[in-house]
């Protein structure tokens, strides 16, 4: 199997911009921003998709260090996880979108009603 573009960010085999990382994860800037800070929380161990978490702790722990990471960023933030291709994934390697820094809610209009 081909490695992703994460799991080759992660093995330090292309640049990145990083901006957190653990022995579980590491935190890249996107390289192609929808918000004025977006972020991505990639976990180390493999899976392509959230659903294919089934580890309670390991869930947990993904979710409280974006939370932390986002906090370091950001003071008002979204997390967005897409799964699958019908949910608008596009790497097959499970992240989470951290993304804030408007300066009001009408310039995340369009995530905002996407997400209703």
């Amino acid at each position: 199997m081909e490695k992703s573009i994460f799991q080759r960010i992660i093995d330090r085999e292309i640049p990145s911009q990083i901006v957190y990382e653990d022995d579980k994860f590491i935190a890249i800037r996107d390289i192609a921003p929808k918000a004025p800070v977006h972020l991505l929380l990639i976990p180390k161990q493999f899976s392509s998709r959230l659903d294919e978490i089934a580890d309670a702790q390991h869930m947990g722990e993904l979710f409280m260090t974006a939370n932390r990471v986002a906090k370091e960023h950001l003071t008002d933030y979204r997390l967005v996880v897409n799964v699958g291709a019908g949910g608008g994934q596009v790497v097959f390697h499970t992240h989470i979108h951290i993304m804030g820094g408007w300066e009001d809610r009408s310039e995340a209009e369009h995530l905002t009603e996407a997400a209703q």
